[in-house]
């Protein structure tokens, strides 16, 4: 059960940037830092077209609205990469089934894809460009080092990865909240402004007087 720990981290992982969980697990296992990779993910031609497309999001990823389309398009990649990666390092220990490590790694994947992409969306809605790049910037950075404390550490590594993962969840539900309220409040003044046109009226905008 010991690679359990590793394969919730990497699914957790493989929900930002599932090309870098790739990556670092292939040159882990390449350099002999750990004996936990299977070769599948160490293979030259895998490493290669990984980090190619880890260079393409390491882009995409800092610009606004570029990156919530490239989140949409990797709304299956990512858990199905997160799925892969733990059915792997399942077969590659024998301590756990291939299909349970697969369920956890992707279902674990899918939760921390659904953080990402509903924060990206809370943060281009603000009129400066620099938040985008701070926050993948953060995720790169965060990814990078919580994957190489698993290699060492995996059971705090896990414990790190699911108190982001909850906190995570938390903050893109009143996100979520907010975004709908104002979209609700957007949408109403629209209405008012129509019916104040077709009456020959301007819209009010000091809203409703209460009277005793």
């Amino acid at each position: 059960m010991s690679v359990l720990p590793l394969v919730f981290t990497s699914g957790w992982a493989s929900g930002i940037n599932a090309y870098a969980v790739v990556l670092l697990l292939g040159i882990f296992g390449a350099t002999g830092l750990t004996d936990e990779v299977p070769e599948t993910l160490q293979r030259p031609e895998i490493l290669i077209t990984v980090g190619v497309l880890f260079l393409f999001e390491a882009v995409a990823d800092k610009i606004p609205y570029v990156d919530s389309v490239w989140d949409s398009v990797h709304t299956v990649v990512r858990p199905a990469a997160g799925a892969w990666v733990g059915a792997l390092l399942a077969g590659q220990s024998g301590s756990v089934s291939d299909l349970w490590a697969g369920v956890l790694g992707g279902s674990t994947a899918l939760a921390s894809h659904t953080v990402k992409a509903g924060t990206r969306m809370a943060i281009n809605t603000s009129p400066e460009p620099f938040s985008n790049f701070v926050m993948s910037t953060a995720e790169d950075l965060g990814v990078a080092g919580i994957l190489t404390f698993a290699m060492f550490h995996p059971e705090a590594a896990a414990v790190i990865a699911a108190v982001l993962l909850f906190s995570g969840l938390v903050v893109v539900y009143f996100l979520v909240s907010r975004i709908r309220r104002f979209m609700r409040r957007r949408a109403q003044r629209r209405e008012e402004r129509r019916l104040a046109e077709r009456v020959g009226q301007p819209p009010d905008r000091t809203g409703p007087v209460h009277r005793d």
